[in-house]
Formats: structure tokens, sequence, C-alpha cells
């Protein structure tokens, strides 16, 4: 998802940045609007993070003309669906990087995808890159079987990708990512995974056909109603959580643990745990865990 507001380091940055007050701000609109959050996305905003709230979304009122947080307020009040997808994709934050937490793709690769083709006489495996962001994520783990597992290549295979920010969706399809998103995988990675941006796209590069033909893109809100019905073998859930209350966590997690095969697997976020939150799971390594019921 997105991610929503995913990194410590960068938010408290943002929070502290003193901004110049173009637009009438009132306890009332921020105290509507981290409701509305709450309501829609399930991240819990405290009031550290007002001046981030402000700065995100006086964007979105100087696009719209509007001159006061109020008559925005109560234009999302007022149910204007497109604009509540547009205040949805300004308050979230999508920080991602390609093999981002490295030693959940060599436990992928080295570990459960030849434990799972032992295990599947079906032949069939199913991966849900949950909060997917720009793409990243699912192209490491299209990647990690492509190199790690070549005999799956003709399994029933599909990674689904899912995210609630519809910009980045957009993003991560298109799969186009500017020089300085790329650098940092090994020009092996490079010349067998992606292909030289031309015209418009001069100095990109795009992900290759076949990285895309395991992904399937959908926006998602993982505090809604979920169409797919499962079961997944192994769920990606990466730095998704950390702003959900205690609560909502678990309720997300029990969620997942019933869309997971018996034994399915669960990669969170460095900073994420499950300690106290539920008891369906339990940890097998580094931000691993294993489902147990």
């Amino acid at each position: 998802m997105a991610l929503p507001l995913q990194c410590n380091d960068d938010l408290e940055l943002e929070s502290r940045k003193t901004l110049s007050r173009d637009f009438h701000f009132t306890d009332k609109d921020f105290n509507f609007i981290r409701a509305l959050v709450a309501e829609k996305t399930g991240i819990v905003l405290s009031d550290a993070k007002r001046d981030l709230v402000y700065g995100r979304l006086s964007r979105r009122l100087r696009q719209l003309g509007i001159k006061r947080f109020a008559d925005y307020c109560r234009l999302l009040q007022d149910g204007d669906e497109d604009e509540m997808v547009q205040f949805t994709n300004a308050i979230t934050t999508n920080l991602t990087s390609f093999f981002r937490e490295a030693h959940h793709f060599d436990y992928l690769g080295a570990t459960l995808l030849p434990t799972l083709e032992k295990e599947k006489p079906n032949r069939k495996i199913r991966i849900w890159s949950a909060g997917c962001s720009t793409g990243e994520e699912p192209y490491s783990i299209s990647m990690t079987i492509k190199e790690k597992c070549p005999r799956l290549a003709g399994w029933d295979l599909k990674i689904l990708a899912t995210d609630l920010d519809s910009n980045v969706l957009a993003k991560a399809q298109a799969g186009i990512y500017e020089h300085s998103r790329v650098e940092d995988l090994s020009r092996e990675r490079l010349r067998r995974w992606f292909r030289k941006g031309r015209g418009v796209n001069e100095g990109s590069a795009k992900v290759s056909a076949e990285l895309q033909e395991l992904i399937t893109f959908r926006q998602l809100n993982l505090m809604q109603e979920w169409p797919m019905q499962g079961p997944f073998d192994v769920i990606f859930c990466r730095n998704v959580v950390i702003y959900f209350d205690k609560a909502t966590q678990r309720t997300l997690f029990n969620r997942y643990a019933d869309l997971l095969v018996d034994g399915g697997h669960l990669f969170v976020g460095h900073s994420e745990s499950l300690f106290k939150v539920t008891d369906r799971f339990e940890l097998i390594g580094k931000t691993v865990y294993r489902k147990r019921y």
C-alpha cells in the first residue's frame, strides 16, 4: 500500500519543517482530517503530524483554488469521491527500493521457494505484495523467482500487487524508473531485466515484459472488503502498519492469516512485529513469520 506513512526519518523531518501558513488551518480542521484518515486508511496520526498534514494537503488546496481548510473539509464531508482519492493519495507516503531488506528475498529464493516446489503437487503458487507502492517490491519478488527457481517457469505462479494510492500503482504498472532508482542494481540484473528508455523516457529504465508477466496490479484499501479469496502461500506486508493502532493491526494480521494456506508465510517490515498483536503466527526468522492456525 503504498505504503502509508512509511519512513520514520522522512516523516519526522517533514513534521519539523517550518511551514508558511498560506491557508487557515484550525484544530477542528486537523481533527476532522485525522479522523477521516483513520476511518479510510487505518493510519493513526498524532498531534505531532499536524505540520505534515498541512504540508501534504496545502498542495491540493492550491490546485483546487480553495483558501481555507474548512472549505476543503466540507468538500470531503460532502462525499466527493474523486477528491477522496486525491486526498488519500496526498496523505500517504511511498518510499521503497528494489530488494529493500534484502534478507527477505534471500530467504524467499534460497529456502521458501524451493520448499514450495517440493510441497506443491498442484504446481500452483500465489504471492501477495500488499502495499506495493511504485512496484519495486513485486518486481524484486519476480526477479527472485526467475533467478533462483527457474524450474518454476512452467508453474501456475502469480503475484498480486496492491496499493491504496492509484498514482503510484500507475507508475508500478508502467514499470518505468528513473536511473537513480535502479543504479544500485548489479550490471547483470540491469542487462537482464531492464530496457533503456527512449524518446520521452530517455534516461529511464523499463522493466522487462518477462518480469511483468507474473504480476497483476490492483488498487486496494486494506481497511475495506477484499475481493480476492486466496489462498496465498506468501504475503509481503512491509512497512505498512507502523502507523496503525494495535487494534487495527490485530484485525489486519488476522485477515492475512485467514487468506494464507496452513503454514503460509508473512513478511513484515524491519520496525514491525506481531508480538502481542496476534498469536496466529510464529516468528521463524528476521521479520519472517509462519502461520500457526
